[in-house]
């Protein structure tokens, strides 16, 4: 899995030790660390591009990010593809929670999933919010999920 900055730098090491450089490296100038991880997913033609975001949120002083992307040749349906969106970003941060909780940085699950019935991702919505607080992580859905809806969008598109 190749990870990238925003600018789409590759990152050299493994995600999990990059992830730990960089709260060292934002503690050790006082900075107060929050991380959301977030999934988006784009249909192109008979593509699927998915794009996992980390994204690093520095209380007062904006963020960063770092996300990976794949495509498969897969079709889903829309409900399969929400929750497929949702366990990526379980994936990592099931893989980031143990140095995450060593700094004591709080870390937040978002979920590209509608809040208003009116949107048809909104039938994933009791699915996704399961799932990831029944591994224990805090869940943001719309409009509050800016780390799958923003940030893991910018990707894919």
């Amino acid at each position: 899995m190749i990870w990238r900055k925003l600018g789409g730098d590759q990152i050299v090491l493994p995600i999990k030790q990059e992830v730990e450089q960089a709260i060292l490296r934002e503690q050790a100038k006082g900075t107060h660390l929050k991380v959301c991880i977030g999934t988006d997913s784009q249909v192109k033609r008979n593509i699927v591009e998915f794009a996992t975001a980390v994204v690093f949120i520095r209380e007062h002083s904006g963020g960063f990010m770092y996300f990976n992307s794949f495509i498969t040749k897969n079709h889903f349906s829309l409900k399969e593809r929400m929750l497929l969106e949702v366990s990526k970003s379980i994936e990592i941060a099931y893989d980031l929670c143990s140095v995450l909780d060593a700094y004591h940085v709080e870390m937040e699950v978002h979920a590209d999933i509608n809040t208003d019935p009116n949107f048809k991702s909104h039938d994933s919505l009791k699915e996704a919010m399961g799932y990831i607080r029944g591994m224990g992580f805090t869940f943001k859905a719309k409009p509050d999920a800016f780390a799958s809806s923003y940030c893991a969008n910018k990707v894919v598109h």
